[in-house]
């Protein structure tokens, strides 16, 4: 009689994932940057880092970048990108101030201004979705093309003594908390919502997402990146328009580290949502962390050219965590 043997039953090994504590990193690794940069400076400076002084200053410092950051937001929503941004803040800001020292009045200055802004805008859009050109050639070239402009407008030199109505815009306060902030925080607040409940919130994304899905789907897509890129360019003129009148005075280069700094923060700001792409409130969550990094190293009396070598390297790390959140999806 022939006897058979059963062979021994093997465990089965459970397929090994990432690590919780690796997902949490990637997926809160901006969180967790902001808590503890708000942490160390704090256990560095407890006297002064947390004031409300101290806050208000963080928050009046961010607002005008907030505001950029949120218009180099819309436009990465839709795949693109925009390196005028900065260079169109600048030169609204010198329009609306080079007219009220030739004796306009403040109101028609601030929309003179505002249209420019549009204006470049709608440019970039028309050569990014109708001309076909890459949005960064595009808008690299309308970026040399605005700071001449803004050279021109101010003459080179810096324009001061700015009415005092228009200052007010950038200097004053309400409740003991300057006015840029309310508008930031406004402003984030309504760009948040378009991109949220809107239809044409959804069709930015979509286009994001996938630009032949979306046309198959009926979306203009020409169109959707072109709104995109007008609001962008109207966007960064409140930001420059409000920087001249925080400083009192405008020139051709005005800001033009906004740029740098919007898109670090957009880039903070894709990981904080699962899906790895551009959104506001992650846009603003990054601004949180520039602003409280900037501050905290001036507190502890940090070289400036020490903090451009630590904002670059803020800037690889958030792309490198956006582009792990993109491999993920």
């Amino acid at each position: 009689m022939t006897t058979t043997t059963t062979p021994p039953a093997t465990a089965e090994v459970p397929v090994q994932k990432r690590t919780s504590i690796g997902k949490f990193l990637v997926q809160g690794g901006t969180t967790i940057a902001l808590v503890a940069l708000v942490v160390f400076f704090f256990a560095m400076r407890p006297d002064v880092f947390l004031t409300f002084t101290n806050v208000r200053n963080i928050l009046f410092q961010v607002s005008i970048l907030a505001i950029i950051a949120g218009a180099q937001t819309l436009v990465m929503v839709v795949g693109d990108f925009d390196l005028s941004l900065a260079a169109t803040s600048s030169l609204a800001g010198s329009v609306a101030a080079s007219l009220m020292l030739d004796g306009s009045s403040t109101v028609p200055a601030i929309l003179v201004a505002l249209a420019v802004g549009l204006g470049v805008g709608l440019a970039n859009g028309f050569l990014v979705a109708y001309v076909g050109l890459s949005a960064f050639v595009a808008t690299l070239a309308t970026m040399t093309s605005v700071t001449g402009l803004a050279y021109l407008v101010t003459d080179g030199t810096t324009l001061f003594d700015l009415p005092a109505g228009f200052n007010s815009l950038g200097q004053g306060r309400f409740l003991n908390i300057p006015v840029p902030v309310y508008i930031a925080i406004g402003l984030s607040v309504v760009l948040w919502a378009l991109l949220r409940f809107t239809t044409t919130g959804r069709k930015w994304y979509a286009i994001g997402g996938n630009v032949e899905v979306s046309r198959l789907s009926g979306i203009n897509v020409n169109r959707g990146r072109l709104l995109a890129f007008a609001a962008a360019g109207l966007i960064s003129a409140v930001g420059g328009i409000l920087l001249a009148a925080r400083l009192g005075s405008a020139s051709a280069v005005q800001g033009s580290d906004n740029l740098l700094f919007s898109v670090a923060a957009v880039f903070l700001g894709m990981t904080v949502i699962r899906s790895g792409r551009a959104n506001l409130v992650g846009t603003m969550v990054g601004v949180a962390i520039i602003g409280v990094m900037s501050n905290g190293l001036n507190i502890l009396g940090v070289n400036s050219y020490v903090q451009q070598v630590v904002t670059g390297l803020i800037i690889i790390a958030a792309v490198t965590l956006s582009s792990v959140r993109t491999r993920e999806r």
